[in-house]
């Protein structure tokens, strides 16, 4: 069985050489868009681990801070500090804004002492007044520059690390009264407080909220999009069983003269069905593997950062044999209906 695949393989080479590299460009793709879901589903647990808070207070009825338009009196901030159990706590304001220099895009804005803990700053510092920002991942910008946004004219006094949220999009962090300016026209409000330690007793009209309800708030955002990219990728793998089942059926045509003389000798099922599902599994598992070094070429090119793992490498592998099997469905299904009279020149 393996004897006849591979002589089957070496005299139709070329074909299956076309298979292989239009299999494995469609394989480093699905890898690819699933890099960018992990990215996408990654960087809102890494948001918010970055401020180190045990547990959120937000206006009661809301499971988290990042999304919502829900407010609180700053006055809450200094209520926390003072109750028994809390080692501090430190107000944010959330907002967007649309970023003018340069490339057009919209940003998150959070208002947040990073003096205190949040998003390590990699460069420069902590934003003083209302004017100066710190950037995320993603801002085209360098300490010194100014930024036009519809929200107004900010400086550069430093860069965080990731700090990604909403789909992507990169965040520029504000002091608390800055983001408050642009947020909610300076009112003296914001939309959580980030605690260390659990308070005794909290102020009236608020609840608290945990690192899991804020991460899935946030995922709430992207919802749609990772439904998206899902659909995209099984529409991927079934192009690449396509690919592959259309090669191997065709090649069980071609050899149908073959598979007659196997049924007409008594050769059993299992040599016809494994030949030809060890192709496809050839074709597929080769596709799968070259695929790793293609998505990581790819990723270059894509918009968003491209999450590339370990399990992700094993993942392509399993779908590599799963769609192997089934491209083999149809052409396995010729073969065992060949007429075994074909042998002796019948049709």
């Amino acid at each position: 069985m393996w004897l006849i695949s591979l002589r089957d393989l070496q005299y139709r080479y070329r074909r299956f050489l076309i298979a292989i590299a239009v299999t494995a460009l469609v394989f480093g793709i699905a890898v690819a868009i699933d890099g960018i879901k992990q990215t996408l589903q990654r960087e809102p647990a890494d948001l918010v681990a970055s401020f180190d808070a045990d547990t959120w207070v937000v206006r009661q009825g809301s499971s988290g801070l990042f999304t919502t338009n829900a407010v609180l009196p700053a006055s809450v901030v200094a209520a926390l500090r003072e109750t028994p159990g809390v080692r501090s706590a430190e107000p944010v304001v959330t907002g967007r804004t649309t970023l003018i220099t340069g490339k057009r895009e919209n940003v998150n804005l959070l208002g947040y002492d990073l003096r205190s803990n949040g998003p390590e700053i990699v460069e420069g510092r902590a934003a003083r007044s209302a004017r100066e920002v710190v950037i995320g991942d993603g801002v085209d910008a360098a300490i010194g520059d100014r930024l036009t946004t519809t929200s107004g004219v900010f400086q550069v006094v430093g860069r965080a690390d990731g700090a990604r949220y909403n789909g992507g999009a990169p965040t520029m962090f504000l002091t608390v009264k800055g983001a408050q300016r642009v947020s909610v026209d300076g009112l003296p409000l914001i939309m959580g407080v980030a605690v260390q330690g659990q308070p005794e007793t909290l102020p009236k009209g608020t609840s608290l909220a945990t690192d899991a309800e804020a991460v899935d708030d946030l995922r709430l955002t992207i919802k749609s999009a990772t439904a998206t990219i899902d659909f995209v990728a099984l529409l991927t793998w079934l192009i690449a069983a396509g690919v592959i089942g259309a090669i191997v059926y065709l090649t069980a045509i071609e050899r149908s003269r073959d598979f007659a003389v196997l049924r007409a000798t008594g050769s059993p099922k299992r040599i016809v069905v494994g030949g030809l599902m060890i192709q496809s599994l050839i074709v597929a598992l080769v596709a799968a593997v070259l695929a790793v070094p293609l998505a990581f070429v790819l990723r270059i090119g894509m918009p968003l950062p491209v999450t590339l793992s370990g399990g992700s490498m094993i993942r392509i592998v399993i779908v590599g044999i799963v769609v192997g099997v089934l491209a083999s469905l149809a052409a396995v299904r010729r073969a065992i209906t060949t007429d075994p009279a074909l042998a002796f020149g019948g049709v």
